[in-house]
């Protein structure tokens, strides 16, 4: 039977920013697919190249998974899902637009991206799987090494261009962050970046192109493979999930965005779910953040600062002038308002600041907001922001009407996760996830044409990626397992208002520092403890951690005992003192009073000391139940070559689901349309199956809803959107 893998999406949240109109759409005629196989697939490519020589065998994979990609006419390639050997045939060009890709208004002054080292990332070769990069934009170009494009099956992992459909720039962004090199800098600008495009029109793929796409990483020899994608299934076993294991244990280091699902828990997705690698949350640091007041009609208009813009530290009330800088005009202690045209946003600041502009404020000249850049010889020194067209225009008309005065006022932000950062816990594992966060908010990097400030995980993700690089420079001679821990031992916490700690399933082990973990004195290895799920009455459970004094002289570390919880007691080992360059394993136990301990989640962190320094070790464990989601990532997929036969696929969570029904409602009116399918028996993970179309009365969008039936006799109910094709 053929299956489709589940969609993949971005996780970033973005600020439009127009494409290269002259890029020109590919045309052919040909239709690319990726097949799985039994058995060995150099064996299956030399069978297809003998007895269907109109197929073209374009990859041959054997490292993450057995398969073949291929290419043909659509007529051509028909017979192949009737061939022993084939096991599940993904077409790579099934789009749809990710729900992540919407245009919002950045408020929040970006984390500065500055590298603060002496290293660079030189050396280092980091995979960027996304929606492919744009490798001639001039902070690019010198770093871009090559890639793979596995949506049209070529070595060419350019962006989708606006005549190729949904035109995309996440995965030039993310590339940017990681090693742009010219007038911004990323984290390590002097990495080697390969580019693979694994998400085409929209932003939107396959799991298995992101699996194939793992598995080029791997044959070009990267040393870190980003990805700033997922999925909504939060399961450990899921097929991205398990690829991205895989490649860790063929020694790459993989970094991973946690997901923008939040604030709710239980909403990381494949693959940050995956064990081995680091998923990464967002954070969010403490800002002051400008904006306009109006005091007659009691508005705010908030401000964009253009990259390179001196910060805007106005402290009263300015008049505000709108003027095109074509006429001589006096702006002596005034705010002035340009339209943005065919000059230059330097050109047009420079020349309001030679006229005796305290600020300039350029709006768009289409509609929605935009992200520009001050590039020229000579510094700016006022402060220049963007705003939308819509806000331009009201102003300009008050200016006619009014002498317009703004006052600037400021929001103040602690430093948090951000909302929409995804947590965890993981299901059926009970895995800590995020393990680590990093800046997610209002970041600036390149995208085609110029920049853009996005939020989300997805940017996030490659700071991590960035700052391993770093570490990677540094110490050439640790092994992958040592830098990951590094890392993540020497990570802040964060801390509530009332100076609690945030809990661990929404920023694992903390803040990423990229100082100390460089520098890192000493390396806990795997520096989180889950100690499961329990139902026994008398739980007792331990786990085992490696404590490495990586400095020449003693260090003595010692638990401090944590605060006492009701029906918890946790056995810590005594002071102990590790050499220079010393490894020691320690045992910490967890002891339960089932009846005395509150049903759920219960996290915090153990603390470990050493000298002034304090680590943080996140602990987890579930209490008999939680209310975590028992299915998630419900997929209903036409067959491969075949318009009458439909697959489904449901992640089962839970060993307590016996059966499931799923009904259809009207996505409008919410009237019953019919029954779908039932499954039972059910496995926990992956349910898959297939429906004739015959049992579907009408084509169209559904709300579906999903039904279980639990071991205890109790229901419990979910709901989803299903689009039945035509």
């Amino acid at each position: 039977m053929f299956r489709l893998i589940s969609f993949i999406f971005l996780f970033g949240s973005i600020l439009h920013f127009p494409n290269d109109k002259n890029e020109q759409p590919i045309q052919t005629e040909d239709e690319a697919i990726i097949i799985e196989t039994n058995g060995e697939p150099k064996k299956h490519k030399e069978y297809i190249e003998t007895y269907y020589p109109a197929i073209k065998v374009v990859q041959v994979y054997e490292k993450i998974f057995t398969g073949l990609a291929l290419k043909a006419h659509p007529d051509k390639l028909q017979p192949i899902g009737q061939l022993e050997f084939v096991k599940n045939i993904h077409p790579v060009k099934t789009y749809q637009l990710s729900p992540e890709l919407k245009e919002t208004m950045v408020r929040i002054k970006q984390e500065s991206l500055e590298n603060n080292t002496s290293y660079t990332g030189k050396g280092v070769k980091i995979a960027v799987i996304d929606t492919g990069i744009d490798y001639k934009h001039p902070d690019l170009k010198a770093n871009y090494k090559g890639g793979y494009d596995l949506v049209d099956l070529d070595s060419d992992p350019m962006e989708t261009g606006v005549k190729e459909g949904i035109p995309t720039s996440h995965g030039t962004h993310v590339a940017g962050i990681i090693g742009a090199n010219g007038h911004i800098k990323g984290v390590a600008p002097d990495a080697d970046i390969y580019a693979y495009r694994a998400l085409g029109p929209g932003g939107v793929g396959t799991s298995i192109q992101v699996i194939a796409a793992i598995e080029h990483a791997i044959k070009d020899d990267v040393d870190i493979i980003n990805l700033s994608l997922g999925n909504t299934v939060n399961g450990p076993d899921y097929p991205t999930s398990q690829a991205v294991n895989k490649a860790v244990e063929l020694g790459k280091l993989v970094v991973i965005a946690n997901g923008n699902s939040g604030p709710q828990s239980w909403t990381v997705g494949a693959p940050a779910t995956a064990s081995k690698a680091i998923a990464v949350g967002a954070y969010q640091p403490a800002t002051k953040t400008p904006y306009l007041y109006y005091w007659k009609e009691k508005k705010t208009i908030p401000l964009q600062l253009l990259l390179n813009s001196p910060p805007w530290n106005l402290n009263k009330s300015y008049p505000v002038i709108h003027t095109t800088l074509q006429e001589e005009i006096q702006l002596h202690g005034k705010i002035a308002l340009i339209p943005r045209g065919d000059r230059s946003f330097y050109d047009l600041a420079k020349q309001a600041e030679q006229n005796g502009a305290v600020a300039v404020l350029i709006y768009n000249n289409e509609p929605g907001p935009f992200q520009g850049a001050l590039q020229g010889n000579e510094r700016i020194n006022i402060p220049v922001a963007s705003l939308s067209q819509q806000i331009g225009e009201w102003l300009k008309e008050t200016t006619t009407q009014d002498n317009l005065w703004l006052e600037t006022q400021y929001q103040t932000y602690s430093e948090q996760i951000t909302p929409f950062s995804s947590r965890g816990p993981v299901t059926v594992n009970w895995q800590i996830k995020p393990n680590i966060v990093a800046p997610g908010k209002g970041i600036v990097s390149t995208v085609p044409n110029g920049y853009a400030a996005y939020d989300g995980t997805s940017m996030a993700a490659p700071f991590i990626s960035g700052v391993l690089a770093l570490m990677k420079e540094a110490h050439p001679n640790w092994t992958n397992e040592q830098i990951q821990n590094a890392l993540l031992t020497n990570a802040r916490p964060l801390l509530t208002h009332r100076k609690r700690h945030i809990n661990p399933s929404l920023q694992g082990n903390g803040l990423v520092q990229v100082d100390k973990a460089i520098d890192a004195q000493t390396i806990i290895y795997e520096p989180y403890l889950a100690f499961g799920k329990t139902d026994e009455p008398n739980f007792r459970k331990q786990q085992t951690i490696t404590i490495e004094n990586k400095t020449n002289k003693p260090k003595t570390y010692s638990f401090i005992i944590p605060k006492k919880e009701r029906g918890v007691r946790f056995q810590l080992p005594k002071a102990f003192i590790l050499q220079g360059g010393e490894k020691k394993q320690l045992t910490l136990k967890l002891n339960l009073q089932s009846l005395l301990v509150k049903e759920g989640i219960h996290e915090g962190y153990i603390q470990l000391k050493e000298g002034e320094e304090i680590y943080h070790l996140p602990y987890m464990f579930i209490h008999k139940t939680a209310d975590y989601p028992k299915t998630s990532g419900f997929e209903f997929t036409l067959k491969p070559f075949d318009t009458d036969t439909f697959l489904y696929r449901l992640y089962v969570t839970s060993k307590e689901v016996e059966e499931v029904n799923i009904t259809l409602y009207d996505a409008d009116s919410l009237i019953f349309k019919q029954h779908l399918l039932t499954i039972k028996p059910v496995r926990q993970g992956i349910n898959k199956g297939q429906l004739n179309r015959q049992k579907i009365k009408k084509p169209g969008l559904y709300r579906a809803l999903i039904t279980l039936r639990l071991t205890d006799g109790t229901y419990e109910n979910s709901e989803t959107e299903v689009y039945i094709t035509p």
